[in-house]
């Protein structure tokens, strides 16, 4: 069964051979996800001259890239304000400009390489839903009262929002697998089934063989803690999603996303949702538990709890209980600052940490890592997250305690919000 509805509608995929043994590379990207594919295809455009091979454990796109809500936005999960008083106003503006520009750089990608991705930029809105949402986007840029925000997105309760027009909804399989398609049609040489084991500068050791080259970069995003010494660089948070079948044209009368809006709302534990290309409401939330170790399992793709509270709350949102068709989930990269970077020191690149704004990041990444590679200075290998490097998180059990007592306090929050009869 395929991990996720995305990856089930585009049909059975048909992995690459596996790495035949020993070879020898100028650079050696290590995840064939977003990342290490729109590095790959930036850097093969920058520099046709270098041999680039990608590593894939599984197949390209089995992770976050083929299993996430589909929103290439413009968000950091960094606030303007915060970057600001590390890194200078001017600094700051430029990152939440170069993520916005990332939005349309993909859906530009795309249609170039004739990647039929769903791509649809409608911006997203985040609706107010109870006073205590309402007072907490009161100053924010591109607010909307009750019935503007209505008229985008016709969920119950709604007494603002704040819209943004810098999000596209996509078909995220569908962008990684032509990724992966337009890559190796460059000369970009992928092998799949391909475990990497342990980095280095200048080698990659995998199950089937040593990559030796002189640039290797690590693009593993949730599943970078399964990399020797990499445990806690990154802590991999489970987010979950359902899709439900096709709705009737009388439910997206009253739901709305005309325009294929991406919406969440202002709670504390983050929701997302689009309205996908052939009309379903695919959705999706945090919540799921951190596991002790950071593993990482298939096994934790599905947690019935969680899915039941997805669908509990789709229902309350817009008045409907549809057919769920599908149901998924996987691991994202959460770094313990919350601070996403990318950057290449002794002969060792890196991006990601996400966490969870991957799509458009992921884009701006590969661009600045191919930059960072071929000794290109620009625009780009300036923005602050450049060569960021974040404090691990703390060793187990410290770590389980805190980020699990993290999860159940978002929740009580949200909680005791809702139960507080001046929150309505």
């Amino acid at each position: 069964m395929s991990p996720s509805f995305w990856l089930n509608s585009i049909g059975p995929v048909e992995p690459r051979t596996a790495l035949p043994g020993d070879r020898g590379a100028d650079v050696a990207i290590v995840g064939g996800g977003y990342t290490g594919l729109w590095t790959a295809y930036y850097l093969s455009r920058l520099a046709p001259q270098l041999r680039i091979i990608v590593l894939e454990a599984e197949y390209c796109g089995f992770g976050a890239s083929g299993r996430n809500g589909g929103w290439a936005s413009g968000l950091f999960p960094v606030g303007e304000a915060k970057l600001a008083r590390r890194y200078g106003a001017q600094r700051a503006a430029a990152m939440h400009r170069a993520l916005a520009g990332a939005v349309d750089e993909v859906g530009r990608a795309a249609e170039a390489e004739g990647i039929a991705c769903d791509y649809a930029k409608g911006g997203t809105i985040s609706l107010a839903r109870s006073r205590a949402q309402l007072r907490r986007v009161r100053s924010a840029p591109g607010l909307l009262g009750a019935d503007e925000a209505r008229a985008i997105c016709g969920a119950t309760d709604v007494l603002g929002g704040v819209y943004s027009p810098d999000c596209a909804a996509l078909h995220p399989a569908r962008l990684v697998r032509g990724l992966a398609e337009v890559v190796e049609a460059r000369g970009v040489e992928i092998y799949e089934g391909t475990r990497v084991q342990r980095i280095a500068r200048g080698s990659v050791l995998t199950d089937h063989g040593t990559v030796q080259a002189g640039t290797v970069v690590r693009a593993l995003e949730g599943y970078t803690a399964q990399l020797a010494g990499h445990r806690r660089v990154l802590a991999p948070i489970y987010s979950l999603m359902i899709a439900t079948e096709p709705l009737p044209a009388s439910d997206w009368e009253r739901i709305g996303l005309a325009r294929r809006e991406t919406f969440s709302d202002e709670r504390h534990m983050i929701i997302y949702g689009q309205r996908t290309a052939d009309d379903r409401l695919a959705f999706g939330g945090r919540g799921a538990p951190y596991h002790f170790g950071s593993r990482v399992d298939p096994r934790f793709d599905r947690v019935p709890a969680i899915f039941s509270s997805l669908r509990r709350t789709l229902t309350e949102m817009f008045g409907i209980d549809p057919p769920i068709a599908y149901r998924w989930g996987g691991p994202l990269g959460i770094p313990r600052d919350w601070m996403p970077s990318v950057g290449l020191r002794d002969g060792i690149g890196w991006a990601g940490g996400y966490v969870g704004d991957g799509v458009a990041a992921a884009n701006l990444a590969g661009r600045t890592l191919a930059d960072l590679i071929a000794g290109k200075e620009s625009d780009l290998t300036d923005l602050p997250w450049v060569g960021h490097r974040s404090r691990r998180w703390e060793p187990e059990p410290v770590r389980w305690l805190g980020i699990n007592a993290g999860l159940h306090a978002t929740t009580l929050r949200d909680t005791l919000e809702r139960r507080t009869p001046a929150a309505r």
